[in-house]
């Protein structure tokens, strides 16, 4: 059986214009691959409700689950509640459960919980409440879409409530050889490689280390067995492989 996927959905105007780089990605893909599921697709949408809504559908009819990332906060520009609602044709509103996780830290903390922070509680109609542990305003999961912070500390920290939670698949195993020439003399001997061994996934990536071309050619699979005899075809093909 093949494993769940998933697509993330990164948003946000500071991501595409480059005055933030983004953190969470790799995050995310690490989390997924040690549950056994399969990330498939990611994209990047700016502060634009027609376009959040327009990556939402997309994404969430073609894979398993999809993680958002950004726009949950309390300023103007943090619309992508309001993006998800529409993408799924729900209301939205200050639910109460949200409101009181806030109430209550704002209350702790001696400060106000003003309307701005009010936004942060404003939940489409049927989402589940994701915990925040770091700073305690909720994502949210609807149908097969997860919604979380764009601040590093805190999606991993919502990453952490999600992710175990979902059914994974088989786990994949991998094995890493360098060979020291260019992708150009390999990749030959290397294709016929990937086309006998068909349920390995047999990936080239290339470098060059003083001046020297080389590449890691990376065989991942859930087999072991097929696995195995994927990579011992490949040390025969290149003696020259080390593997990593």
């Amino acid at each position: 059986m093949a494993n769940p996927t998933a697509a993330m959905l990164v948003i946000g105007d500071e991501i595409l214009s480059g005055r933030t780089k983004d953190k969470n990605l790799g995050f995310l893909a690490e989390r997924l691959t040690e549950a056994a599921i399969d990330l498939r697709e990611v994209r990047i949408v700016d502060d634009n409700h027609k376009n959040i809504v327009m990556a939402v559908q997309a994404l969430s009819k073609r894979w398993d689950h999809v993680f958002t990332s950004g726009g949950i906060g309390p300023t103007h520009d943090d619309i992508t509640a309001d993006a998800i609602a529409a993408a799924f044709a729900v209301g939205i509103d200050v639910r109460a459960d949200a409101r009181a996780l806030l109430e209550h830290h704002t209350g702790k903390m001696g400060i106000e919980l003003n309307d701005a922070r009010l936004r942060m509680a404003r939940i489409p109609d049927g989402a589940v409440l994701i915990d925040n542990p770091v700073s305690v305003a909720p994502g949210f999961s609807i149908e097969n879409v997860h919604v979380m912070a764009g601040v590093p500390a805190v999606f991993q920290a919502m990453v952490g409530s999600v992710v175990p939670t979902l059914a994974g698949g088989q786990p994949l195993i991998s094995r890493t050889l360098r060979i020291d020439l260019p992708e150009g003399v390999i990749a030959g001997p290397l294709g016929d490689i990937a086309l006998k061994h068909a349920d390995v996934a047999i990936g080239s990536y290339p470098f060059i280390l003083n001046g020297n071309f080389g590449a890691n050619i990376v065989s991942r699979c859930s087999d072991r067995a097929a696995l195995d005899a994927a990579v011992a075809d490949l040390m025969a093909a290149f003696p020259e492989a080390r593997e990593q």
